[in-house]
């Protein structure tokens, strides 16, 4: 996905890894979650911040950033994987289905 790697459980979307040379600050594990699960996973995940560029002005993204230039960033990967590994329903989303644009004829 746009360079990135994309890691599903099933028909949910867990996570991205990301290491691209532009907005290098956006680096690191991006969490597809929920704004109402940001405060309780940023007790479980103290690392988690919004995705700056992503925002476009507003102050939360619902997409969560573990920083791989975070001095806890191998802490809080695991600490991701064991969420993920007890099916924690704030990880992960059923991203829309698309459907084809429609051609003028």
């Amino acid at each position: 996905m746009f360079g990135m790697f994309a890691v599903y459980s099933e028909d949910k979307i867990l996570f991205l890894l990301r290491k691209k040379t532009t907005h290098p600050e956006a680096n690191g594990i991006w969490i597809a979650t929920k704004n109402e699960y940001h405060t309780s996973l940023k007790k479980d995940i103290p690392a988690l911040i919004s995705i700056a560029y992503l925002a476009e002005g507003l102050n939360e993204t619902e997409w969560q950033l573990i920083p791989e230039a975070d001095d806890n960033f191998e802490n809080s990967t695991i600490t991701l994987c064991e969420l993920i590994k007890k099916k924690d329903i704030r990880i992960g989303k059923v991203p829309k289905i698309k459907r084809p644009a429609k051609v003028n004829k």
